[in-house]
């Protein structure tokens, strides 16, 4: 078949008769192109990751900047709702309502006698400047209220409470006292217990109202009395709230304080006297009866079981009372700061100052004590330590957890709780208790607020105790220590496996869930 040279001449042939030509030479035409196909490029893969060069070159364009934009936006508009949202449930979840509180419902008191700081040997401060001294360290407990008790003496006339004993120290020293006093945060009260101010009421009320009066004006936050004294009746209590009345202010009320006392033999909880208590800002009761005695395991658990079972009043307040030893001691600390109201601490009870413990029951037990850090041989430096590390921990959690200022009680019996037999009777006897009386064991409650619940627990007996699981289901079975007696309970638990080891007590917080309130 012939050669068609007639065809288009611009792809596969040459002009008859003529020579070729170089390509590129000047008058010359490329007539013959490169056999190579002209295609595309193909096309990226829109699955595949971007290369860094792809990414430059995108991240420029005006597409990718209006996409950025509206992402950041996105962000921030979610965010905001979920903040929204969490505002709205908070605003709209039930919430307790704190009551306002009064100073002296919110501050821990602390009971001095400057006697007892006179130095044994003659050399350092004692008296007022003894207490001076040792505001730094009271500071340190949280205390907010001093109580100073003994200034005057027992057989002071009325018309002689305007001068306190010599031996203790100066009225500019009492001054100073009062002023560092407040600048630390702490109150000064006066205890008029066992004073003879009884004359006649006729002759007794104008001098005691005018010392009352001075000692109001020196900075003195409040005053104290017995309801065992002669001088106390509700005419007493109506006049002396009347001229503490006269000198509150917005952020300094002063208040009046009655101790009650324990009669011994007297059935637990059953006051020598009844005490009208708005009269009263303070109404003081100790969990323990006086005794000449350490009180047994025994009897320390139907008083305190008792004390629990007592209707609670508006705002109670509790001190130690009668002698313990130091491991019943310490749990009762814990009893005293982890009940409603407001708890009364007696000198040296922070660090389970054995014989202090019984300064509730006569000021000639009191008188008998010297400085604390004299009392403890070196082999109790660690029991003190122990005690004091304690006490800081529970003083802490007072001030930081509402549920102690604020939160409701509830007892909680166990099986072997003697709360359905009638309550024990004290006596002078050395016995310790009756064969039928039952064995000390478990004791606990439970103090809630909100969502938080505190629990606390008591083995008053000889033997570990087991939490049985269905002694109260409708608690949570999880919680966390906050506190115990021993100090070696720490990070979260499970009550279905607690087990309360003698004399030890511990409180927990529970909480729902594995997650911690």
């Amino acid at each position: 078949m012939p050669l068609r040279v007639d065809g288009d001449p611009g792809y596969g042939s040459v002009t008859a008769g003529a020579a070729p030509v170089p390509s590129g030479s000047p008058g010359g035409s490329e007539t013959v192109p490169l056999l190579i196909p002209d295609t595309e490029p193909p096309e990226r893969s829109l699955s595949g990751p971007l290369s860094k060069e792809e990414l430059e070159e995108v991240a420029g364009t005006p597409w990718w900047r209006k996409l950025r934009a509206r992402l950041v936006l996105l962000f921030w508009l979610g965010w905001l709702a979920l903040l929204c949202g969490a505002v709205a449930i908070i605003a709209t979840s039930p919430r307790p309502i704190a009551p306002p509180l009064q100073w002296w419902q919110r501050a821990l008191f602390y009971r001095m006698q400057p006697a007892l700081l006179l130095s044994a040997h003659g050399d350092g401060p004692g008296g007022i400047n003894g207490v001076r001294d040792r505001l730094p360290y009271l500071e340190s407990l949280g205390v907010g209220a001093l109580v100073l008790e003994g200034l005057f003496p027992q057989d002071s006339a009325p018309s002689d409470l305007m001068q306190f004993n010599e031996t203790l120290g100066t009225l500019a020293q009492f001054q100073q006292l009062v002023t560092e006093g407040h600048s630390a945060g702490m109150k000064i009260l006066l205890d008029l217990c066992n004073l003879d101010l009884s004359d006649g009421p006729a002759e007794t009320s104008g001098p005691v109202q005018n010392a009352l009066q001075f000692w109001l004006e020196q900075g003195v936050a409040g005053f104290g009395i017995c309801d065992t004294d002669v001088a106390y009746s509700e005419q007493t209590l109506q006049e002396w709230r009347a001229l503490v009345q006269d000198y509150n202010q917005e952020d300094n009320e002063r208040i009046l304080m009655v101790r009650q006392v324990w009669q011994a033999a007297s059935e637990p909880g059953v006051p020598s006297a009844v005490v009208n208590s708005s009269l009263v800002h303070l109404l003081i009761q100790s969990l323990l009866p006086s005794s000449p005695r350490p009180l047994t395991s025994l009897e320390v658990a139907v008083a305190v079981e008792t004390v629990l079972l007592m209707p609670q009043r508006q705002w109670p307040s509790w001190t130690m009372g009668g002698a313990v030893s130091w491991e019943l001691q310490r749990m009762l600390m814990i009893l005293s700061m982890t009940l409603p109201g407001t708890p009364v601490i007696n000198y040296g009870e922070e660090i389970s100052h054995s014989q202090n413990a019984s300064t509730n029951a006569s000021s000639r037990h009191r008188e008998a004590l010297i400085d604390i850090a004299d009392d403890f041989v070196p082999n109790d430096k660690k029991a003190r330590r122990t005690a004091l590390a304690l006490f800081h921990s529970l003083s802490h959690s007072r001030s930081r957890e509402e549920v102690l200022l604020f939160g409701n009680f509830t007892f909680l019996p166990f099986a072997n709780s003697s709360s359905s037999s009638s309550p024990a009777v004290f006596t002078n006897s050395s016995s310790a208790a009756s064969p039928s009386s039952p064995a000390p064991g478990l004791l606990a409650f439970l103090r809630s607020w909100g969502c938080v619940h505190l629990l606390v627990l008591f083995n008053l007996g000889p033997d570990p105790q087991e939490l049985d699981p269905s002694w109260a289901p409708s608690l949570p079975t999880g919680g966390v220590y906050v506190t115990s007696t021993g100090l070696d309970r720490v990070g979260a638990l499970s009550l279905t496996t607690l087990t309360v080891n003698p004399q030890e007590a511990m409180v927990i917080k529970l909480f729902e869930g594995g997650s911690y309130s």
